[in-house]
């Protein structure tokens, strides 16, 4: 199947690459740090029970869910607090923390594949974490990058979709949006009028009966190879007839 395509959303977190192992790198950074910097927090606060209170400050801070950033630093400042420790060490356990958070191992296929896509529609980057495109070095591919921090609403909200579109100065049905979630990812972008790419490297079985994406592809090379089968380009970047 074959449409228009004038622009592209692209989810990043297990999408563009995998999350798992860099959940895993920030829990050893962290902890490697705050032995460091602050042996009472560390002892006090190992992986096993930091990652706990994590997850209970995010779970009792349902209006920050758009704000991973802020949800990180409020369990920063609570372990070292707790701990009796300095607090002028917070930013810089943050520092610590969101420097391992941009190292990141793309998927195989990624970077030759957004190397294509972004030479044929602009690409923009929707997510709801908080990466930062400049530091891990692939800003080059996108036009802009709109994070739920910033928007004030996380996908699947239709609002943070509908800005991305305005942004981009494209009606909502002649964008693509593409990712890996399901719900946060594909439904979102369904209900908000925006043409749907389902990334689904792990095979999974589509289940919902009340909508299908247009598009399912185990890796971006496989949307990488639709755009240029279909010779699918933004009018802008169209090259000479």
């Amino acid at each position: 199947m074959a449409f228009a395509v004038r622009a592209i959303t692209l989810d990043l977190d297990d999408t563009v690459w995998p999350f798992a192992p860099i959940g895993e790198r920030i829990e050893r950074v962290l902890d490697d740090w705050l032995r460091t910097h602050s042996p009472e927090t560390a002892q006090r606060w190992p992986p096993d029970a930091m990652r706990a209170m994590r997850e209970r400050v995010w779970r009792n801070n349902p209006q920050l869910a758009h704000d991973l950033s802020a949800l990180r630093r409020m369990t920063l400042e609570i372990a070292l607090r707790d701990s009796g420790a300095d607090m002028a060490l917070l930013e810089p356990a943050y520092e610590a923390f969101y420097t391992a958070r941009n190292e990141v191992e793309h998927y195989p296929d990624s970077l030759d594949a957004l190397a294509r896509i972004s030479a044929r529609v602009p690409v923009a980057a929707l997510t709801n974490g908080n990466a930062d495109l400049t530091r891990i070095g692939i800003d080059a591919h996108f036009v802009f990058q709109l994070g739920s921090r910033e928007h004030g609403k996380a996908k699947p909200s239709p609002c943070i979709f509908h800005a991305a579109c305005a942004r981009l100065d494209c009606a909502h049905d002649e964008v693509l949006h593409v990712g890996d979630h399901v719900d946060a990812d594909v439904a979102g972008a369904f209900r908000a009028g925006l043409r749907t790419c389902w990334i689904n490297r792990d095979g999974r079985r589509w289940t919902n009966r009340q909508l299908r994406p247009d598009l399912e592809f185990d890796s971006l090379a496989g949307l990488a190879d639709w755009l240029e089968t279909h010779d699918i380009r933004a009018p802008a970047m169209a090259g000479p007839g």
